[in-house]
């Protein structure tokens, strides 16, 4: 079965590597047309060789202006995967101002904006999907060192619940995914920042999964796959938990 996005227009952000590239390329394959976002370049190019359904465009979703002419210029979509986001390691004490404010512009106020942007055209329409990325480090579950991440990431799993009861009679969903850790470039420069013995850094994170392994990007695309799809018409509000039973 290769079509269950057939004629969905779908935009993703953050899709040049690790959980966004994995669903850009798990939406083209499943018929949609995907544009994919994302501040890097040089992924962007080598994502969109992978598949002729994909085009790419530069966005820093932290520049609400950029998100307006994108939208304006491409839109509408059927489709918005919110994927970006940035991870500060620290306590309260350990956060300053200028990290508070980062973790909220880039994992809140990017999606705020995005959704904003794109739903007038699923609302003209009377169909959409909108997918949040947020994560079981939130109001889900409290972990050691990951205080603003947390913070915002509670955060998204209320914008997703306000838009989903806001305009569930309008045909437009909404739903968050929060995902345990998870085996992307994003976790590697993080582990490797840590310095030290990085396979012991790796074994780290693999010990404190019940499953004794990370997850990987495919499988979270998998679950994105299926909001997107009209498989998942009657889903909205939900908040989906794919961590390998981190959280039990």
């Amino acid at each position: 079965m290769s079509d269950r996005l057939s004629g969905k227009v779908a935009l993703v952000t953050a899709a040049g590597a690790g959980i966004g590239r994995a669903t850009a390329l798990a939406f083209a394959k499943q018929g949609a047309k995907v544009l994919a976002t994302d501040i890097n370049a040089d992924a962007l190019t080598s994502l969109a060789a992978e598949h002729a359904s994909i085009t790419t465009r530069i966005l820093d979703v932290t520049k609400t202006d950029q998100i307006e002419t994108l939208v304006r210029e491409t839109g509408p979509f059927d489709v918005l995967f919110n994927c970006a986001g940035f991870v500060h390691a620290g306590t309260i004490l350990d956060t300053d101002d200028a990290s508070w404010h980062r973790s909220f512009s880039i994992n809140v106020d990017s999606m705020f904006h995005l959704c904003k942007a794109v739903l007038p055209g699923m609302l003209d329409r009377g169909k959409g999907s909108i997918i949040n990325m947020s994560s079981v480090a939130s109001s889900i579950k409290g972990v050691p060192n990951r205080f603003a991440y947390s913070t915002t990431k509670a955060a998204v799993i209320g914008l997703t619940r306000s838009i989903a009861t806001d305009f569930v009679s309008r045909g437009v969903r909404c739903n968050a995914i929060c995902p345990g850790t998870v085996k992307t470039p994003s976790l590697g420069e993080r582990v490797r920042a840590l310095g030290g013995d990085e396979e012991a850094n790796w074994r780290s994170f693999v010990q404190r999964q019940p499953m004794g392994r990370l997850g990987e990007p495919e499988e979270i695309a998998a679950l994105a796959l299926y909001l997107a799809s009209d498989e998942s018409a009657f889903t909205t509000g939900t908040v989906h938990i794919v961590d390998g039973g981190w959280s039990n």
